[in-house]
């Protein structure tokens, strides 16, 4: 006996096409947003901190309205003697995927104080809070106040955990190639509880994961991840080398492409909580990425 199948039926049936899946964003490429740039003089809790910002933006270039919404903010730390100027990729492509991003300018002499770097980072993200409410301000209801990161390399990788230590207000905390500091940076990381990402290169000459990044990583209780990028040294993460830098055996843009990616995905998931950053943090497709391996835990 045959079974009278009703014509709309058929015609559902008929028009059921498979769902297309988008595919997960490449944190590794520029965001959407247009950036922009302002020099300011971040004056909070009794510290007065020169820094560049950069920010999403309704048009490119100095000074530039905001774009609409407001922002996380990451204040991110400079390594040891190093121009700030060289890690404007980094911060460019952070405020390209929505994030203001404040870098001091300070501690940039032969003998920095870690502590006092990691109180200029907070004063930082201090004054970019106050910001959001203060009346004719640039970022003036511009600032996501309850999301809060701290970065870095290097010896700014290592104020930044220091910072994040000092401040229940941050949220987040990503490094690159994090170095030991004074205080420690391994010790702070022990009471550390916001989640916390170090980059590492794997070939680094002059802050070695295993004598600087992995003893922080122990140190920190979960939720942490060591993310190691094969091939990469010590200077790749900046956008130039200066005098006494390593080398490693992939190029400097694979290098800097691989670590916007894995920092750009883990502040995309804390700090704006982006659903399609998860899995390229958590997921399988962190697990088998085929340039950084994967340690880490929830």
């Amino acid at each position: 006996m045959r079974l009278a199948v009703p014509a709309a039926a058929l015609a559902l049936v008929a028009n059921m096409t498979p769902t297309a899946v988008a595919a997960p964003p490449d944190y590794g490429l520029p965001g959407t947003h247009t950036v922009a740039y302002t020099d300011v003089t971040a004056v909070a809790g009794g510290r007065s901190v020169p820094a560049r910002v950069h920010y999403p933006a309704t048009a490119s270039g100095a000074n530039q309205p905001v774009a609409a919404g407001r922002f996380p903010a990451v204040a991110f730390g400079h390594g040891f003697l190093q121009a700030t100027s060289r890690y404007t990729g980094t911060s460019t492509h952070l405020a390209s995927w929505g994030f203001v991003v404040i870098v001091p300018t300070t501690q940039g002499g032969l003998s920095p104080d870690h502590g006092a770097f990691a109180d200029d980072l907070n004063a930082a993200l201090t004054w970019l809070v106050a910001q959001d409410t203060t009346t004719g301000a640039r970022f003036r209801d511009h600032i996501a106040t309850s999301a809060l990161g701290v970065s870095g390399h290097s010896m700014g990788g290592g104020a930044a955990v220091l910072a994040a230590a000092r401040n229940p207000g941050v949220t987040a905390v990503a490094t690159l190639a994090a170095a030991e500091t004074t205080p420690s940076a391994k010790a702070a990381a022990a009471g550390l509880a916001a989640p916390a990402q170090f980059v590492a290169g794997s070939q680094d000459a002059i802050a070695p994961p295993a004598d600087h990044q992995r003893p922080i990583y122990q140190a920190k209780p979960a939720p942490k991840q060591l993310r190691t990028i094969t091939g990469g040294a010590h200077c790749g993460f900046m956008d130039s080398s200066g005098l006494f830098c390593d080398s490693g055996s992939i190029s400097r843009a694979a290098q800097l492409t691989a670590a916007k990616r894995v920092v750009t995905a883990w502040f995309r998931h804390y700090l704006t909580r982006d659903p399609a950053a998860r899995d390229l943090v958590w997921g399988t497709p962190a697990r088998t990425d085929p340039a950084v391996v994967f340690e880490g835990s929830e």
